[in-house]
């Protein structure tokens, strides 16, 4: 596409060089650079884009998007106050706005967003929808998974991928609409037909600095919404309604308590599973899952609420969510052979350990050991909440080291020891590799050892390095030597 082309009708922009110039790429990562491509320097929180205009210039970029000209740059040069601001227009229009070919669902929420994708995704699958994910496990754009730390990547790349679920052929896709990811417009110029909302607790707040603004940006996601597009909503979160307080779409509920379009009844657990019964439109079918615990029915039924919506079959819609296993790093049972059972899960706030802590103790035998640490630069009022949640759903816990990053492993631990009282049976190992070892060690049989804070992540960022860990692989490693 012409560079002239690109930028036409964009405001508030003044080009320095040819407009003339074939652009054969967008990059915002001065190492994904290809000959010809636009190079957008933009700010970030961590990296400043402008930095690393040079590299991108020596890997063959023919144009860079920046704030500032520099005379010495002997390539065309696009100047903006902001190019960030501009990113999701010019992304767009360069990928030729590719969600307009594709059914588009959105889920946002503080819990569930990933798993709720997934049994999407494979009621979607099984039923010849064939459908693409965006998401913190990685990006399915059809023939690859692309890994990333992002669950909603940066505009240029996010319409990279969904124009290449168009080439691969997808019927949809669905993606985690996080609230940094909506309050920076990465989703702008998609639209939806579909936005499901799970849930809202406290998290992020080291990012949006208060609730109503955390939950001001999960808003925009509805308010954004046309009228011949679907909100479905989880009623029984107090703030649902006031997710589409400005929203001219169309809505459908779901609810474990009260009265709604989709409802969970008779809900119970085994260690094995969950099982209700699922009534709507006056109709009631047997549901029985792989997916242990209450959060789950909520991401089962948000699941349902939206296969329907592509005219699956609720008969069939049922027979996928049953064959559904587990989500990696959710939950997620760990065969080892041993006597007592051992799960690892991603959560990593208050309100996701409660919720497994919870659904665990529903179908517990025996005790509950509970492993967890917290993250450094991150929102450092939840560490002491998470003591009190451990100690009051657990047996037995032990602190030890999440992803410390820049901050004293052993000060973050200190700091979430303030939330246990003093009779409370709990240690502290920072290594987090022996934390492991001591809870395998100490469970008897039937207990449960729950794993939590990093779930499918197979790495840990250290002070001045990210290590290889993967608490999956680290539980098989040592239940082989007990």
């Amino acid at each position: 596409m012409k560079l002239k082309k690109l930028f036409k009708d964009i405001k508030n922009i003044e080009i320095k060089g040819s407009k003339d110039i074939e652009i054969s790429g967008i990059a915002i990562d001065s190492r994904a650079v290809f000959p010809n491509s636009l190079f957008i320097a933009k700010k970030g929180n961590k990296f400043d884009g402008s930095k690393f205009i040079y590299d991108a210039k020596n890997a063959g970029a023919s144009a860079i998007l920046t704030d500032i000209f520099d005379p010495f740059l002997n390539i065309a040069q696009i100047i903006h106050k902001n190019p960030a601001e501009i990113e999701a227009d010019i992304s767009a229009r360069y990928y030729e706005n590719p969600s307009k070919d594709l059914f588009s669902i959105a889920i946002t929420g503080t819990s569930g967003k990933t798993t709720t994708s997934y049994l999407i995704k494979h009621v979607f699958d099984d039923n010849e929808k064939s459908l693409g994910v965006i998401g913190s496990l990685g990006h399915f754009t059809g023939k690859k998974l692309i890994l990333s730390d992002l669950g909603t990547p940066q505009s240029a790349d996010l319409q990279k991928y969904l124009k290449e679920m168009v080439v691969n052929k997808l019927d949809s896709f669905c993606m985690e609409a996080t609230s940094i990811g909506i309050d920076q417009n990465r989703i702008k110029n998609i639209d939806f037909d579909v936005a499901i909302f799970t849930n809202l607790t406290h998290e992020h707040l080291d990012y949006h600095k208060t609730f109503s603004i955390y939950k001001e940006a999960k808003k925009k996601l509805f308010s954004n919404l046309s009228n011949k597009s679907f909100a479905i909503l989880n009623i029984d979160d107090e703030n649902s309604l006031d997710m589409v307080e400005k929203s001219v779409s169309k809505i459908i509920t779901y609810s474990c308590k009260k009265q709604a379009d989709f409802e969970a009844k008779g809900i119970c657990f085994s260690i094995e599973g969950s099982y209700f019964t699922l009534v709507h439109n006056k109709k009631s079918y047997l549901v029985s899952a792989k997916l242990i615990g209450k959060f789950n029915v909520y991401n089962i039924l948000a699941a349902v609420a939206c296969a329907t919506l592509k005219r699956i079959p609720i008969e069939n819609i049922i027979k996928s969510i049953n064959s559904f296993d587990s989500i990696s790093g959710r939950l997620e049972k760990i065969n080892i052979k041993k006597p007592f059972h051992v799960f690892i899960d991603y959560a990593h706030k208050e309100d996701a350990l409660k919720n497994v802590l919870e659904t665990l103790r529903e179908v517990k035998k025996s005790n509950i050991i509970t492993v967890f640490g917290c993250g450094g630069q991150r929102d450092t009022f939840k560490r002491p909440k998470m003591a009190k949640v451990a100690q009051d759903l657990s047996d037995i816990t032990i602190v030890t080291s999440d992803n410390p990053r820049t901050e004293d492993p052993l000060k973050i631990i200190d700091e979430i020891k303030v939330g246990f009282s003093n009779n409370y049976n709990y240690f502290s190992e920072p290594d987090r590799y022996k934390a492991i070892e001591m809870a395998l060690n100490i469970a008897k049989e039937d207990d449960i050892v729950l794993i939590a804070g990093k779930g499918h992540e197979t790495y840990q960022i250290l002070k001045d390095k990210t290590i290889e860990f993967d608490d999956k692989k680290v539980c098989i490693e040592i239940a082989k030597k007990l």
